[in-house]
């Protein structure tokens, strides 16, 4: 696999961060398969994982604006986390940027490298 090196860095690097359950296990599978039968299927759960796990900028912000959110995570956050988003959606962003979505994406960038396309 090319950038294989790149990936298992940047898997490493998501799996630092606090991240959603089920994309943890896939990180996880993925790094136990790497060099074995197991890796092409690891690799395609992976990347699907990864593409469900990332919200776009206008889903963060319908999300933090819910009143459920906001009993989960406190008024306050969550409207700073809904603020932050409106902020950098202004400036272009289409994800979300907390670190857990930031690592997804690094490792999405190789996803045709994962894919072996």
């Amino acid at each position: 696999m090319k950038n294989q090196d790149i990936i298992i860095e940047r898997t490493k690097e998501l799996l630092s961060v606090r991240c959603y359950e089920g994309l943890k296990v896939a990180a996880e599978k993925w790094l136990d398969a790497v060099g074995t039968e197991r890796e092409a299927e690891a690799s395609r759960n992976y990347v699907s994982e990864l593409e469900d796990a990332i919200p776009d900028i206008d889903t963060v912000i319908k999300v933090f604006g819910s009143d459920k959110i906001k009993e989960k995570f406190g008024e306050e956050m969550a409207n700073n986390i809904r603020t932050h988003a409106i902020e950098i959606k202004a400036k272009g962003a289409k994800w979300c940027d907390c670190p857990a979505c930031t690592a997804a994406l690094r490792v999405l960038e190789y996803k045709s490298d994962l894919l072996g396309e």
